[in-house]
């Protein structure tokens, strides 16, 4: 066993959108099975939109529903495509 391993590690990755108009937005991605429904975002005071996750280390696609509106991350690492051919967001977690 290779104790030093990153394979297995979970890091907390701070997710913050700006979308101050927006009722709702969730958090959708490889890590929760792009289940809509399970990581909703809080409003902060200025309007942005945050969530903290815990997720292990490598490549994830991910997207934000604004309102149930599918949007990329403008500060993501990149953009890619789901398997359907969904262009998505792209992070590196490490």
């Amino acid at each position: 066993m290779n104790r030093y391993s990153a394979k297995n590690t979970v890091v907390p990755v701070n997710f913050s959108f700006a979308a101050p108009k927006a009722k709702q937005v969730q958090l959708i991605g490889d890590f929760n099975g792009w289940d809509q429904e399970s990581h909703p975002m809080e409003r902060t005071p200025d309007g942005a939109w945050f969530l903290q996750l815990s997720i292990h280390t490598g490549h994830h696609r991910y997207l934000y529903l604004v309102d149930g509106e599918p949007t990329l991350d403008p500060k993501a690492n990149g953009i890619t495509r789901t398997e359907e051919g969904i262009r998505v967001s792209l992070m590196m977690v490490s």
